[in-house]
């Protein structure tokens, strides 16, 4: 079976391919496309790779490659994880916004719309050509911003492409840790976009435990949500909102902490993630051990600002484990290629799970999958305050899809102008007028 990375010279690749260096069972994947349009990165990642294979006797096989076409041609499996305008442009983004006042995070508020404009058109590109050359292929997203960007190649793909993202899992596994109980015996109720869903309950042995962790002030100060939330907000909401809520729930203090720290987000990995690919260009260097080095600082900073403005200081190391989108990819390869049935939280399209949003409309749910794909599994509606917040996000993202497809610089305005988190048509036009003017990628909102 072939596996197709897209972004094969991205610094998360090894993840994936240690995944698959596990699995040796019938069926499973035994060669590997990485595509990238920077040739020295993909070398970099390749030596990475191949050190990771070193003692692996029947490692799948990895080839490298600037061509697309190629790359996609007899791909079982495309597992798409590109950056457009690579961190550069994600260092912009925040810049930009965060001069205007508001939030620059990747995926959520102008940072996230701006990141959104620019990778939506390469994403359409990209889903015609796998509807061409691999019409059998499945795609697995997980390019930022993973809902949006699924909902744009579903337009050309269908149920063909799946989103994933590890946030959900994270949750869900540090939620039962606090409870006692082992994560891969707790079934999970969660719901809503990507990077905006709440865990509603968790169960074990068909007993919800959730109204037990709410009651437990010391349990929900053990782990990152509930330290970052507060156990009187979380009471309040009768959930467990998704980390990236935090930007929502504390969006002046996340501002100001993001406004006064050192370096934003993104111009931190620019930084580190530029060091490492120049080790990697020295032929004597450690390659895995220098990739694992970054990554562990990676991981212990991640959502700095946010602990910064909850007053909760460093990351704790239990929390320092994702959920694993590695982990999540090798699980839906499985059930679609093997019949390995299984349940995920997955970005599909809707169908008629939240009768709030039409049925193309791609959410975050548990699916159930198999030899047929992903199938959204029923939840009980969203409580009236979550509703609203995932209507005027979802309807942000639908002014982002149209205006990358008519190219009109006023339906992009109107998309930043609509977000909860910029709220002003003013900024909104500011937004437009930095962001047009920092990227080339976004030259084509000039057309009318």
């Amino acid at each position: 079976m072939r596996l197709t990375i897209l972004g094969g010279g991205g610094f998360r690749v090894p993840l994936v391919y240690g995944a698959l260096l596990g699995d040796h069972a019938e069926g499973r994947v035994t060669d590997v496309t990485l595509h990238d349009l920077d040739a020295a990165r993909l070398t970099a990642v390749a030596r990475v790779l191949a050190e990771q294979a070193a003692s692996v006797p029947d490692a799948p096989a990895v080839t490298v490659t600037t061509d697309l076409d190629e790359a996609l041609r007899g791909a079982d499996f495309v597992f798409s994880a590109i950056r457009v305008g690579g961190l550069e442009g994600r260092a912009a983004d925040e810049r930009i916004a965060l001069d205007q006042g508001v939030l620059g995070q990747e995926t959520v508020g102008a940072g996230g719309i701006a990141y959104g404009l620019r990778t939506v058109p390469v994403a359409v590109d990209i889903a015609r050509r796998v509807a061409r050359l691999a019409p059998d292929a499945w795609v697995i997203n997980f390019t930022n911003p993973a809902g949006l960007v699924t909902e744009a190649m579903s337009r050309y793909l269908g149920d063909r492409v799946i989103g994933i993202c590890d946030s959900p899992v994270g949750l869900g596994r540090r939620v039962a840790r606090a409870l006692g109980a082992d994560p891969d015996e707790a079934s999970i109720d969660y719901v809503g976009l990507n990077h905006l869903g709440w865990l509603r309950g968790l169960r074990v042995a068909g007993r919800d435990e959730l109204p037990r962790l709410l009651a437990d002030t010391e349990a929900l100060g053990s782990f990152e949500e509930g330290k970052l939330f507060g156990a009187e907000w979380l009471r309040s909401l009768g959930a467990i909102p998704n980390e990236y809520l935090h930007y929502y729930y504390f969006n002046r203090e996340a501002v100001r902490a993001y406004q006064e720290a050192e370096q934003t987000r993104g111009a931190f990995l620019r930084d580190q993630q530029a060091r490492f690919y120049d080790e990697m260009e020295r032929p004597g260097a450690p390659a895995l051990a220098t990739w694992d080095r970054t990554r562990a600082e990676r991981e212990a900073t991640y959502m700095a600002a946010n602990r910064e403005a909850a007053g909760v200081g460093e990351r704790d190391a239990r929390d320092l484990e994702s959920g694993g989108y590695e982990k999540v990819a090798l699980a839906l390869m499985r059930a679609i290629a093997r019949d390995e049935r299984t349940t995920l939280i997955l970005n599909v399209r809707n169908r008629t799970t939240l009768r709030v949003l039409d049925e193309e409309a791609v959410i975050e749910v548990p699916c159930f999958v198999d030899a047929n794909g992903a199938h959204p599994l029923a939840v009980s509606p969203l409580p009236h305050h979550a509703t609203g917040l995932v209507c005027g996000v979802k309807a942000v993202e639908r002014e982002v899809l149209a205006a990358a497809e008519s190219g009109s610089r006023a339906t992009a305005a109107k998309a930043f102008a609509l977000h909860p988190l910029v709220d002003s048509v003013t900024v909104a036009r500011r937004l437009v007028d930095g962001y047009t003017r920092e990227h080339p990628g976004l030259a084509y909102l000039n057309r009318k």
